[in-house]
């Protein structure tokens, strides 16, 4: 466990330094992205621009372009397919942001906090569509299907957590699905291209795949235990969104199941009760309990996982700041 646990650290200078092998490389899907994202309609020229900004880390560009150096030569279909899975990935932002009536996404007024939740919905679609379309560009049709199926994956478990909204007794197992669907599997597609597309055997190809699951499984536990404890000035966006729309997450399905009776019929009541006070007092009992540490040993372990899987690999400094990023994704501050 020792070898991914850290203490908080400062998200973009530690991205800065861990991306610095293929900076040059994302500095060319950045400027793809602002390309393809410009628009002769000014409107939409404005959406597609605000949503390039709200993009963030670029975590799933830099695991797709990381995963290729590891195994390869980074070459221009690598760089294409990181810029489509940047706007994939912007596009679920967007549509998640409707759902869950955020209003702050990177330090930025959300689309639908700024217009509203229909051009929220539609500038989601367009990026989407835009996003299949440059992923036909390629000769082969092998990374527009393997995008298409992790993307239905990615609705797939959208739409079993909105299924699951409000229901206090969720099964941990189903959590961890839901998880792996929305957010592992994204990031697992982005692994599995890099690979493939620099020419790696199969079994490596799976190996990064696995890797790039079991990261993103370690990131959306912490992500939602940042969305518990963490601060809005730091994150820049709007937390307590789970507890707000009845999300059962990790750190609340272990408090769950280790109450007695008396507590329990407690901790539901102050679950179903959509009132701003009782979040408040959830995530207080949440900070008494061990629960926020477990569900972080949690994340630590998936993290450490996904760095063993990589144990075949020549040693590069592509590898190490694989390995790094299992650091990061758990000590992460925003």
């Amino acid at each position: 466990m020792s070898q991914v646990r850290s203490t908080n650290v400062d998200a973009r200078a530690s991205l800065a330094r861990l991306f610095a092998p293929i900076a040059a490389d994302l500095a060319q899907v950045d400027r793809r992205l602002q390309t393809e994202l410009r628009h002769p309609n000014p409107f939409i020229d404005e959406l597609a621009q605000h949503s390039f900004r709200m993009g963030g880390k670029r975590l799933r560009p830099a695991l797709l372009l990381l995963a290729a150096k590891a195994v390869g030569p980074v070459t221009d279909d690598h760089r294409t397919l990181a810029a489509v899975v940047e706007m994939i990935h912007t596009a679920t932002l967007v549509h998640d942001d409707v759902l869950d009536e955020a209003d702050v996404r990177r330090h930025l007024d959300t689309v639908n906090a700024r217009w509203n939740n229909q051009t929220s919905v539609l500038l989601g679609d367009f990026l989407f569509t835009h996003a299949f379309y440059l992923a036909s560009t390629l000769e082969t049709t092998f990374g527009c299907r393997v995008i298409g199926e992790a993307t239905n994956t990615v609705c797939e478990g959208e739409l079993r957590q909105t299924a699951g909204a409000g229901n206090f007794w969720l099964p941990r197992e189903e959590y961890l699905a839901i998880i792996e669907a929305k957010t592992a599997e994204l990031c697992a597609c982005c692994c599995r291209l890099g690979a493939h597309y620099a020419g790696a055997d199969p079994a490596v190809e799976d190996k990064l795949r696995i890797f790039g699951r079991k990261l993103g499984m370690a990131f959306q536990i912490v992500d939602d235990l940042l969305d518990l404890e963490g601060e809005e000035e730091t994150t820049g966006k709007s937390l307590g969104t789970d507890l707000a729309n009845r999300k059962m997450t990790l750190p609340l399905i272990l408090l769950r199941d280790q109450l007695a009776p008396q507590e329990l019929s407690r901790l539901q009541g102050l679950f179903e009760e959509s009132d701003a006070n009782h979040g408040g007092m959830l995530v207080s009992w949440l900070e008494e309990s061990s629960a926020l540490q477990a569900a972080r040993l949690v994340a630590e372990r998936y993290a450490m996982e996904a760095a063993g899987t990589l144990s075949g690999l020549e040693d590069t400094d592509a590898k190490r700041t694989l390995i790094e990023l299992c650091r990061f994704v758990v000590a992460r501050n925003a």
